[in-house]
Order: structure tokens, then C-alpha cells, then sequence
């Protein structure tokens, strides 16, 4: 990132659903909280509401069917060229419900977060809260990791958590948790556009120092320490 050009960081956000990370993204880059430009929402679902909230905002979308083509490398291969057009510094998976072909992820490493509903390295894949609540966990969270070809095993950055309660279930754990989930992507995105966090090989670097373990967001829900 240190050798992009002067500027706010030009943002490309993958989502499948109704993209509330996205308007989190969108609310605090328009209040100036934020210093980055979204130039392009992906999804593979014609009908995702974050398409919608990002044709509000002004944002050029992109819809590609997966069904249209023979194997998923071709849709990612054709989907991250199409990325590739509008010059994104970087790539958020936000809400994005696909794994990606390694060859097509290969080119963006250290460019491509992903937000995931869980404190991993517990509960990759789907379903996280009614996994978490199945095991009787204590707490329950949020990461924010760079991409990897391992689904959700990526180098992570940061991650919040909630006490779970004994009156939770899935949706409320999931309601409970999704203002956190958005002050930590807006976080970690922070970070990556002042330039001070990056990726050097297999780790996250912040101010010039390794991180010994992902990053917490803070008791105000601001700031990550």
C-alpha cells in the first residue's frame, strides 16, 4: 500500500446480501471519518440489497450469475478482471458468501480483507452463531483477517467480542453483535488507508512492528488497541 498514489484509498466491497458492513463503510466515508473512495460493489446475486444501497450512494455495481459458467475459477477468474478495471487498492469482503479460486485470489494477497461473524480460528464457514451457541461458548465476536486460499484462515488483523447471554439465540446474538462487527471493519479499514497496516508475507504489520496477536477493538467501539 505504501507506493499507491496520494489520495483517499480507492475500495472495491464484495457482498451476497443485504450489505449493512457496506453502508457502515459508506456512512463513515461520507462523513469524513473515513479516508477511502468506494469505486465499485460486487456480488454474485443480481438482487442483493447492497447493490441497491450502493446504485443510492452512486456507486458503480457489478452482478455476475456463477451459474453462467462452467467452473468457478472461470467466475472468479472474469469477476476479479472485471475488479481489476476500476483499480481498487483494495478489496473488502463484506457479507460475501463465495470461496474464491487461489489462482484468482493469488494476485491480491495483502489487498483483500474479509469480515467474518466469528472469533476465529473458531467457526469458519457458515452459521457461526448457532455454532457458537451449540457449544456453549462464553463469548462470541467478530474478525476482520487478510485473504487467504484457506476459507476464513487468512493472517488476522483484528476482532471484537460480546458476552453471549443466556437468553441469546442466533438472531439475537447476530443483532447484538453487527454495531461491533461495523466499528471494527471501519477500524481495521482505517488502519490500512493511513498506511499503517500491511501484510508482509504471512504478517500483519502495524507502525512498522509484527503483530503478536490480532488487534482488539476498544472499549469505546472506536479504536482498536
Amino acid at each position: 500500500m505504501h507506493d499507491r498514489p496520494a489520495g483517499p484509498l480507492r475500495v472495491a466491497v464484495f457482498a451476497s446480501g443485504r450489505g449493512s458492513n457496506l453502508q457502515a463503510l459508506l456512512d463513515a466515508a461520507r462523513s469524513g471519518r473515513l479516508p477511502i473512495e468506494i469505486v465499485l460493489v460486487a456480488s454474485d446475486k443480481a438482487h442483493a440489497p447492497a447493490l441497491r444501497r450502493a446504485e443510492h450512494a452512486g456507486i458503480t455495481t457489478l452482478a455476475l450469475d456463477p451459474h453462467s459458467y462452467a467452473q468457478r475459477a472461470d467466475f472468479d477468474a472474469e469477476l476479479f478482471a472485471r475488479v481489476a478495471a476500476a483499480a481498487p487498492d483494495l478489496i473488502v469482503l463484506a457479507g460475501y458468501l463465495r470461496i474464491i479460486d487461489p489462482d484468482a485470489l493469488a494476485p491480491w494477497q495483502g489487498r483483500i480483507i474479509n469480515i467474518h461473524p466469528s472469533l476465529l480460528p473458531k467457526f469458519p464457514g457458515l452459521h457461526t452463531h448457532q455454532r457458537a451457541l451449540a457449544a456453549g461458548e462464553r463469548e462470541h465476536g467478530a474478525s476482520v483477517h487478510f485473504v487467504s486460499a484457506q476459507l476464513d484462515g487468512g493472517p488476522l488483523i483484528a476482532q471484537t467480542a460480546i458476552v453471549i447471554d443466556a437468553a441469546d439465540n442466533a438472531q439475537t446474538l447476530a443483532q447484538r453483535l453487527l454495531p461491533q462487527e461495523h466499528r471494527l471493519l471501519i477500524a481495521c479499514v482505517d488502519l490500512i488507508a493511513r498506511d499503517r497496516l500491511v501484510l508482509d508475507g504471512e504478517h500483519v504489520v502495524l507502525d512498522g512492528q509484527p503483530l503478536r496477536a490480532p488487534l482488539r477493538l476498544g472499549a469505546t467501539g472506536a479504536t482498536l488497541d
